[in-house]
């Protein structure tokens, strides 16, 4: 073999825009490899391991990150004449460098909702954004005066239309003046104003008033009212109302499937927001009834078949948490909700025999711990009375003997709960 078979073959070393060499990454040994290429490489092409690399390049990764941290001796090798910002500047283009993450500090860690899932800890709720409400789209009283006013009014401009019209009778040969003839129009318009504004007002009932789209006040007048007849009006009902929902399917703390109705007892507080800030307030009400009993009634589960923990069978407490939320949720467009309670609270049907069963096995189960209470409840006040009043002596065995036989008469006499009928 002759002396260049004998001679190694230099590495090539193959950079990315990073620049850490290819056979660096993929070393076993990092210390038996050499740090220097050959020099005299004239029968080979030229590589592109630069000549001022000392040593290779290290990579540390920083906690928390998966991009390592450039070393040192990675500096070094990229500044080298092959290098990716040198091949940059040949171009006349700026080379792209490489980014590096610092690594999260564990405070900052702990806050993000990524590392909250992962710990296990749920993350807390957003607060909810409430509506937007118009300040100045507030009740106020609106324009509008007592009716015997108007009825005055009109019957003053009926006696002046009949007055002008007796002088300017057709047989008499003098004429009106103008100013006459101006009087006489005045009081047709005064007459039809003052008759055409009159209407009713109810009880329990209120007058919004609106001119050209803008808001002019409320009029909640009973009886004869004059209000201008050149405002319109829209009647709405202030009176105290309830409402009973169809059932509403909902579901519980356990997923399983219910069917809630709600009554609910509300009013109009503000008939301006109540008609100008929603389309249909009576439509609003209804779904939000909907939200809100959804959102209460999946907080608990229906039925505790585990343990005294609340359950949905607390109507007062349900009906009281239902009541806030509907009232805060009604507020921004005018209507009061006094009450709302659940009349019913059932499974639906598609699991309303399965939960059944479920119940009776629950209510069977704690039938026959307070029998077994009770039986061994007695038989402990027999033993010992028997054995504190002297009256047999028994050993150990005999004792257990006797429990025994007791707790089975007992038992069997109170009667024990019949097993349930499986469906």
């Amino acid at each position: 073999m002759t002396e260049r078979q004998k001679r190694p073959l230099p590495v090539r070393a193959r950079r990315h825009t990073d620049g850490i060499p290819m056979d660096d990454l993929f070393r076993s040994d990092r210390a038996q490899q050499p740090t220097t290429t050959p020099s005299k490489t004239t029968a080979l092409p030229k590589t592109t391991t630069p000549s001022k690399t000392t040593a290779p390049a290290q990579a540390t990764a920083l906690p928390g990150t998966t991009e390592p941290t450039v070393g040192r001796g990675e500096a070094t090798a990229g500044a080298g004449p092959n290098s990716p910002r040198q091949h940059a500047r040949q171009r006349g283009t700026t080379p792209t460098e490489p980014t590096t993450t610092r690594a999260a500090s564990p405070r900052a860690l702990s806050t993000t909702p990524t590392a909250r899932s992962a710990s296990g800890t749920p993350a807390p709720a957003l607060p909810r954004c409430p509506p937007p409400v118009d300040p100045d789209l507030v009740e106020r009283p609106g324009p509008a005066v007592p009716g015997w006013t108007a009825v005055l009014t009109g019957l003053t401009a009926l006696v002046g239309i009949a007055t002008a019209l007796w002088r300017a009778r057709p047989l008499r040969e003098v004429e009106l003046p103008p100013w006459e003839w101006a009087a006489l129009a005045g009081c047709v318009v005064v007459a039809v104003v003052s008759f055409g504004g009159l209407t009713r007002g109810r009880t329990g009932s209120a007058w919004v008033l609106s001119l050209f789209g803008r808001y002019r006040g409320s009029v909640r007048r009973t009886g004869l009212v004059w209000i201008s007849p050149f405002v319109l009006r829209r009647r709405i009902d202030v009176r105290l109302r309830h409402w009973r929902s169809e059932p509403i399917a909902v579901v519980d703390a356990e997923g399983s499937a219910l069917r809630v109705v709600v009554l609910v007892v509300w009013s109009v507080r503000d008939t301006a927001r109540a008609l100008l800030s929603v389309d249909d307030h009576l439509g609003y009400l209804r779904e939000q009834v909907e939200a809100a009993a959804a959102r209460v009634l999946s907080q608990l589960p229906a039925d505790a078949f585990r343990g005294g923990t609340p359950t949905l069978r607390d109507a007062e407490a349900v009906g009281d948490a239902l009541t806030r939320m509907l009232a805060a949720e009604c507020r921004p467009v005018g209507i009061a909700v006094f009450s709302a309670q659940p009349t019913r609270i059932e499974y639906a049907p598609e699991v309303a025999s399965a939960m059944r069963r479920r119940q009776i096995a629950v209510l069977d189960a704690k039938h026959r711990d307070s029998v077994l209470t009770g039986v061994i409840d007695a038989v402990d006040d027999t033993v010992t009375r028997l054995t504190v009043r002297g009256l047999v002596e028994l050993d150990d065995f005999e004792r257990q003997a006797l429990v025994k036989d007791l707790t089975v008469a007992f038992y069997t006499r109170s009667g024990g709960p019949a097993h349930p009928n499986q469906e």
